[in-house]
Formats: C-alpha cells, structure tokens, sequence
C-alpha cells in the first residue's frame, strides 16, 4: 500500500508518495505543486469590548501573531498567501487600525488599548480570531518575548467539482425536440452550483461554465490538479427504451449492457481522452493506479449510494439506478468520482421533464443533499 505519512518520499524512480486527500496515495511523474493559499474575504467587527476578525480562507493557511511595542500593534503574518480582501478593515474595539501589507504578507493591526489575540471556534474554511482587551503587564511581557503569541494552520473547505458533460461543437445526445444534452447539463450543474453555496458545506468549481469543449483528460486534471474532495460528472444521454436518472461508477468491467453501451458512448466523445501518464513500465502504471483507485472506489461507492437514495426520492430513476461502468471522466485515481445521467433525452418524457427548471431544480436539490451527506466522511487533505 501507499505511505500513510503526511510528507513526501521518493522512491528512486521518479514517483512521489504522499499522504493525499487523507488517502495513502500515488502522484505519478513528481510531487503536484501545493494549493495556493488565499484569503477571498476579511472583516473586522466589534464584539462587545473586543474585536472579532473573520478571514474566509480557500487552500493550506500558516499563519503567526505577534505583538510589538512602542507603539502597541499587533501583526498576523500570512506567509505566501493571495491577499483578496479588502486592504484596509477599519477600527473595531481595541482596534484602532487594520491595514494589509501585501509585500510583507502581513495584516497590521494598530491598537488603541492593549489587547491580544485568540482565536475562536469556527466553520472549515473560516479563521475567526477574537482580538480582546489585556492587561498593560500582559501585553507587555507578550511584547517581550522573541517568539510568537499564537501559531497555526487553516484549512478551507473541501472542494467539490461539477462537470457539465458535453459542450461546444460536442452537443452530446439530442432529444426529439431538439434538446442538446449540453445545455441541459449546463443548466443543471449551475442550478447544483447555486444549492451547494447556499449551503456553504463545501468550496464549488466547474469544469466548464459556458457552451465549450472541453477534453475528458482536461476534466479530469482539472479535478486532480484542484485536489478535488468529489467529482460530480452531469449527462442526459441516449439510450432507446431507457428512462429514468441513473448513477455510475467507475469499474474496467460494466454492470450491465446498458452501463457499457452509454460510457463507450460518452468515451468517444473524445478519442483523446484519458490520463497522461509518465513513461514508466505499463505493470508498474496498474499497480500504482490500483492503490489509489481501491481506496478511492470505496468513498465513490459510498457516495453513489447516498445519490441514489436523495433521487428516488424526488424523481424517477431507473428500475436498476446503480450502476458501474469504465467512464474515462470517473478515472481520477485520487478523487471520488460519480456521474449522473438526469434522464435520457431519447425518452419523450424525461426530456420534456429536463426543459423544465423546476425538474432540474429537484435534480440539483437532491444531488446537494447527497454532498452534505457525505462530506463528514470525505477524505481530507493532510496539513503539510
């Protein structure tokens, strides 16, 4: 099995193991470079005497606190990270000034009184720090010290991926009434777009967000190079007699006819398509992609499970809706995948039900509830 320490180990042919996504996991070709750490938003706020900072954090956070004398300021250092809230917060409490600095990535807090930081309980993805009044003595002994007042790391929200299938000069499947399956899995992973932050559980991100081709090995790496929590792969194919949703799965061997004949289908799309793998021999590429993929698959199939359940209750499925199949966009060794086929546009009724956004609303209700549910048991990247 892959290294279960949280640091990286070379092995002498080229290949890192790390721990990824909190899976023992394989990156093939070299180590991926970090996620970049930003803060998107800030606000400083009085809470009564003190002063509440809120910092909403997307990638691996370090941060420091120190307090300086003459004049009495405290500094939050933010190594390395992207600075995209505001750069001045105004006053608030003991707070007499808050300015960012974005040479020194450092967050430099003039104080009008004495006062120190703690930090708060918070939601993943959110640094919240209560900056509150102290003693003249405790400032002062905290001002002495050459070391920091507080240390630690932060980490965002897990990331979830929605992959709207099809796109640009690939319309996909087209129903009888002229219905392109890329417009209706783009509609769709916008209205799950829009469920999943208002429910503020997890970051969102798009493999595409307008009418463009975009190759599965590109989906794909989109997904892994984001160091994804969850791929959600959105179809509305062809299949003659078939009606209903549907979940799939990856396995090299289909369920079921069905299964086989729809992720062909989808394959072809793309003759291009697949993994980009490093020139090391074919056996050692199946047993490196084995380990990942055999702790992966479980965390689909986990997943899969819980959409099946959300969508029978809201809408039809098929008489068998969980199915498996060798889907290329499902074979991200690293990162749950599923894909959802919201009906068949070879069927008049589903595709008379996928027109209406109330239908799709339903869809990307009970694909939101199927996250939420499952994210407490998603596996998470390991602090570095």
């Amino acid at each position: 099995m892959a290294s279960q320490e949280p640091r990286e180990k070379h092995d002498g042919m080229g290949i890192v193991r790390r721990h990824f996504l909190g899976l023992g996991g394989v990156v093939l070709g070299g180590a991926k470079p970090a996620l970049a750490a930003s803060v998107n938003a800030a606000s400083l706020t009085a809470e009564g005497r003190a002063a509440r900072l809120s910092l909403a954090l997307e990638g691996l956070l370090s941060w420091e606190w120190r307090a300086l004398a003459e004049p009495p300021r405290l500094i939050l250092s933010l190594p390395g990270v992207a600075w995209r809230g505001p750069a001045r917060l105004g006053s608030a409490g003991p707070v007499a000034s808050a300015i960012f600095d974005d040479e020194a990535k450092e967050l430099r807090i003039a104080l009008a009184r004495s006062a120190l930081p703690r930090r708060l309980p918070g939601p993943p993805g959110r640094l919240v720090v209560e900056i509150a009044p102290a003693s003249t003595d405790a400032f002062a002994a905290a001002s002495r010290r050459d070391m920091p007042v507080a240390q630690g790391s932060a980490s965002a929200l897990p990331l979830v991926v929605i992959d709207p299938g099809h796109g640009g000069f690939d319309p996909g499947a087209i129903g009888r009434r002229g219905t392109e399956e890329k417009r209706v899995t783009l509609a769709a992973a916008q209205a799950l777009r829009r469920n999943l932050q208002e429910g503020g559980k997890c970051r969102v991100a798009m493999t595409r967000e307008r009418d463009e081709f975009i190759s599965l090995a590109d989906r794909v790496a989109f997904a892994r190079t984001r160091e994804a929590a969850l791929l959600i792969s959105l179809h509305a194919d062809s299949a003659p007699g078939a009606k209903g949703a549907s979940v799939y799965t990856l396995a090299e061997t289909a369920s079921d006819p069905l299964a086989e004949a729809l992720a062909q289908r989808e394959n072809n799309a793309d003759l291009a398509g697949g993994l980009s793998l490093p020139s090391v021999p074919p056996e050692v590429q199946a047993i490196l992609f084995s380990l990942m993929r055999q702790e992966t698959h479980g965390d689909s199939n986990r997943f899969a499970r819980v959409v099946v359940r959300e969508l029978t209750r809201a809408v039809n499925v098929l008489p068998k809706p969980r199915r498996e199949a060798g889907f290329i966009v499902l074979k991200a060794p690293e990162v749950p995948s599923v894909l959802v086929e919201m009906g068949f546009l070879s069927d008049r009724g589903d595709e008379d039900a996928l027109r209406k956004p109330e239908h799709r609303a339903l869809i990307a209700a009970s694909l939101a509830r199927a996250v939420e549910a499952w994210l407490p048991s998603a596996p998470r990247a390991a602090p570095g």
